[in-house]
């Protein structure tokens, strides 16, 4: 029996986290949620090691996705987990500007399945 993965999908969307529960719903993963950046820290915080990859929406109303990267990336174990910036917002540059911000990757809302499961298939090199 395969061990799940432990995914954190921070959106302050309630149905924008329903979405990626219900595409990874019966695949190797266990989601945990965060409802705000400040949430996704203080979840990180007590759960750090024990989260595989970090889903984080760049527009939330509290603390923006770029902030919450940062900070986590600060932390002892915010160096070696893969962070994936999702938004709307995909100006031309802003890829460049997350993967310099501290993301491993960057997905586009409305997020595709298939997209989905590639990223976390590579970055968690399953």
């Amino acid at each position: 029996m395969e061990i799940p993965k432990t995914v954190l999908i921070c959106d302050d969307k309630f149905m924008n986290r329903k979405l990626v529960i219900a595409m990874l719903t019966g695949l190797p993963y266990q989601v945990i949620e965060a409802t705000c950046g400040q949430d996704c820290l203080q979840r990180m915080d007590t759960a750090g090691d024990t989260v595989d990859i970090i889903l984080l929406d760049i527009s939330m109303k509290d603390i923006n996705g770029i902030d919450v990267c940062r900070e986590l990336r600060n932390k002892p174990y915010g160096a070696h987990i893969p962070i994936v910036a999702y938004t709307a917002n995909a100006m031309s540059g802003e890829r460049a500007k997350f993967i310099e911000a501290g993301f491993n990757e960057v997905l586009i809302k409305p997020i595709v399945e298939e997209e989905l499961l590639l990223v976390l298939e590579r970055l968690l090199a399953i």
